[in-house]
């Protein structure tokens, strides 16, 4: 009987790792060949006769003819300017409202909560068009603002979860605590709330900084000047009527990529932490 079933948890451990190394063979593919093409002749993208796993000769030109032919310099400010707002938009609105929703008392507070998870269900496609018109008529559009200004209003339904799962994990008698001491509740917020949850907050940036540094639909819905563009619309540049320059566009695509998974490897413990912890606490 134990070598039956020895046999059977090694076969769903072999069946369950099978499938992991699909799937993140899967997932690399296409970061392999984007960085594998960004050192090859744009001739030689397109003959797959015979297949080349890495080229003999690697172009690193096409790196600095990709720097040239865009204003990477620009774009890449536009894009720190754009995040930057979001992530401190994120941080302070979103754990500002999780504490209320977790630590305050206050009549309605579970129905606002519920509604407030309800919009997660809801595309961001289907307010597109009255968002538009209300930066319109403020007379916002090619600006930075309507894509930093949503940032200050809660930061997101799942943000605002994320967090306050987490602050309902801390245990109430540190605010008890600290009211003896003559903490109030904004106090107690910056005081002991904050500095328990470093591991959460973490997270909510990590996610702040990827989902902004990637976004495209955003920016070419309300930035319509060159020197507004983000690295996201930036690479639309390489991509020609007639043609377009593959190399090039593959080579700028792995700087904009770069740093995303540079902050995923050096940030990835505390990613894996932080979204643990929230869910043991929930």
């Amino acid at each position: 009987m134990r070598r039956k079933k020895n046999a059977v948890y090694y076969v769903k451990k072999f069946c369950f790792y099978g499938v992991l190394i699909l799937l993140a063979f899967v997932c690399v593919i296409p970061l392999y060949w984007m960085v594998r093409s960004s050192f090859m002749k744009n001739t030689d993208i397109y003959s797959m006769r015979p297949f080349v796993f890495w080229p003999k000769e690697m172009l690193w030109s096409n790196y600095t003819d990709a720097m040239k032919a865009a204003n990477f310099g620009r774009y890449a400010v536009n894009t720190l300017i754009v995040v930057g707002g979001c992530m401190v938009g994120t941080l302070v609105t979103a754990s500002m409202a999780a504490y209320a929703f977790s630590r305050v008392k206050w009549k309605g507070r579970s129905a606002c909560f519920a509604l407030i998870l309800t919009t997660m269900m809801l595309p961001g496609s289907v307010t597109l068009i009255p968002q538009f018109m209300i930066w319109r008529n403020l007379n916002l559009v090619d600006t930075y603002w309507p894509l930093i200004l949503p940032s200050f209003f809660g930061g997101g339904a799942f943000n605002i979860f994320l967090l306050r799962q987490f602050f309902l994990g801390i245990p109430r008698e540190l605010d008890e605590a600290a009211r003896i001491d003559g903490a109030g509740p904004f106090q107690i917020f910056l005081r002991v709330i904050l500095p328990l949850s470093k591991s959460a907050l973490v997270v909510v940036a990590l996610f702040t900084f990827l989902n902004n540094w990637n976004d495209f639909f955003g920016p070419i819905i309300y930035l319509n000047s060159k020197e507004h563009f983000t690295l996201a619309i930036g690479l639309l540049q390489f991509k020609g009527d007639y043609s377009t320059k593959w190399n090039l566009l593959m080579a700028a695509s792995t700087i904009v990529v770069a740093p995303c998974v540079a902050i995923y490897l050096f940030g990835q413990k505390h990613l894996i932490e932080g979204i643990s912890l929230t869910g043991l606490k929930a």
